[in-house]
């Protein structure tokens, strides 16, 4: 066993640190979903309507399914939602 440590999960379980990138993007859209679809106080039915998908979908999003959406689908959904993202490039560390 390594004493190696991570400054995310995503960093320590993914196979490169393109995939971790990819990954910390995504839960951060999801987060952000489920943030406002609960802030707004919408059920399962009014947030698929809002977000133009499914029920199953936006139930899939609230249990934090990422292996189902992409990057592309979740900025989508955020706009969809009324929501803006605002992106930062750095160097890596």
């Amino acid at each position: 066993m390594s004493d190696q440590t991570f400054s995310s999960v995503w960093d320590a379980i993914e196979a490169t640190p393109a995939e971790a990138e990819n990954m910390k993007l995504r839960s951060a859209l999801m987060m952000a979903l489920e943030r406002h679809i609960r802030a707004q106080a919408w059920t399962q039915a009014e947030a698929a309507r809002r977000l133009g998908v499914t029920q199953p979908r936006v139930s899939d999003l609230l249990r934090g399914k990422i292996e189902l959406f992409s990057l592309d689908m979740l900025v989508s959904l955020v706009g969809a939602a009324g929501l803006h993202v605002e992106l930062r490039v750095l160097n890596a560390a």
